[in-house]
């Protein structure tokens, strides 16, 4: 459907080690924010979509998570969703809103990611990004990824999967050896993404991290799992982002200056695909561009989800911003990068902003409100005017478990 929601107002914590902060704390602050900044009353609000997806693990809060932290503001009566879809939670948050809004349901709807990664036991984390596929397959998973990678000559190592880091590190190692393998990828083009990111981060003051690599120190780190090093894999974090979504009603009301629109926001999950069918993200990609009338040539700036190096080069081409095989290319010749030809995650991305799972997906909506906005200072993409969030997470068969693409455009 085609969708008429506004942003009116954004907020959003700092990213990082907040341990000794409450989610009640961080969401609280996010939320006020973006309350100020749409200039918008919490009597005005007709909804709240609350996205959190690690509370259960991390915190043992359960149930009502969305709840405690709007009573713990005052914030009640109102109808209160909590939405836990892996990375993408607070993308499907951001996009149940824009739905409802699209069909008149309501006018003024909250939309918050929120999320606490860090533990004293790290294992604990971990066992976060574990649960992220299908727990009753581990051995099939383990087996399949070992098979693929012994299908190109490889050995993978899954010993300290989920217990000194990340299964997905797995997944995303095999995806960089295949990509190699098939494109003549290179680990400097890997590293170049994370050197690239960082760049954008160092401008970015909520970042994570804000200084700056080059492609050679990211080389030199410390090996993970071959040819992924530390700076090329994404942070736990612990943060906070809001929304104020508004109908084009309400936009008007409050002065249409500053509001963004909602042009087109989908959500995906993956399928059994037969071996010659189309990938779930090039079909969500062309779908989304026919939603919103627009195509790949027209978006002026993206923040997708670079959970790894390989990740961003394989949605570079996913998305059209350059064709298959061609993403190490693409992030070397300078394209993706402030001044480029469509800047990718000027915010530092999921590597140096941060990765707080439920918060990523509307923290990414954050930075492209500003952009479009015009108030992104030193990181400001000049002109831009459409732009694009993609937003993936889970992994079940082949295919991201859930998967969220949004097209934003200043009016």
């Amino acid at each position: 459907m085609e969708q008429k929601a506004y942003i009116a107002g954004v907020g959003m914590t700092p990213f990082g080690n907040a341990i000794d902060q409450s989610l009640s704390q961080l969401a609280g602050a996010a939320i006020q924010q973006a309350l100020r900044d749409a200039d918008v009353e919490a009597s005005e609000l007709n909804a709240a979509y609350m996205g959190n997806g690690a509370a259960a693990v991390i915190t043992g809060q359960v149930c009502v998570p969305g709840q405690v932290v709007l009573r713990n503001m005052g914030i009640g009566r109102i109808p209160v969703i909590n939405v836990e879809n892996a990375c993408a939670t607070s993308a499907t948050a951001f996009q149940q809103a824009a739905t409802m809004i699209s069909l008149g349901v309501y006018d003024v709807v909250l939309v918050c990611g929120y999320e606490k990664l860090y533990h004293q036991d790290k294992e604990k984390t971990f066992s976060v990004f574990t649960g992220a596929v299908d727990i009753d397959q581990m051995d099939s998973i383990r087996e399949g990824l070992q098979a693929r990678n012994a299908a190109i000559g490889m050995d993978l190592d899954m010993s300290q999967a989920g217990i000194s880091r990340s299964l997905f590190i797995d997944i995303y190692a095999t995806w960089a050896r295949e990509h190699m393998h098939q494109y003549g990828t290179t680990r400097e083009q890997l590293a170049a993404v994370s050197a690239k990111n960082s760049i954008h981060g160092s401008l970015n003051p909520l970042s994570q991290f804000r200084h700056r690599i080059t492609a050679e120190d990211v080389l030199s780190a410390r090996a993970i799992v071959d040819p992924l090093t530390l700076p090329m894999c994404a942070p736990i974090g612990d943060g906070a982002a809001a929304l104020v979504m508004v109908s084009e009603k309400k936009a008007r009301e409050l002065g249409m200056s500053r509001c963004v629109r909602v042009r087109a926001s989908s959500l995906h999950s993956g399928w059994d695909r037969v071996d010659d069918e189309p990938e779930m993200v090039p079909q969500a990609a062309e779908a989304i561009y026919q939603q919103a009338g627009i195509g790949a040539d027209d978006i002026d700036c993206v923040e997708l989800h670079d959970a790894s190096t390989i990740s961003e080069i394989k949605y570079y081409e996913y998305l059209g911003l350059c064709a298959e095989g061609e993403g190490g290319d693409f992030v070397a010749r300078g394209e993706s990068t402030l001044g480029g030809r469509v800047p990718v995650n000027t915010s530092g991305g999921l590597m140096r902003k941060g990765h707080p799972i439920g918060a990523t997906g509307a923290a990414q909506i954050v930075e492209l409100v500003t952009q479009l906005r015009g108030e992104a200072g030193d990181r400001q993409v000049h002109g831009a005017k459409h732009a694009l969030a993609e937003n993936g997470g889970g992994f079940i068969g082949s295919d991201a478990a859930a998967l969220v693409l949004s097209i934003l455009s200043k009016e």
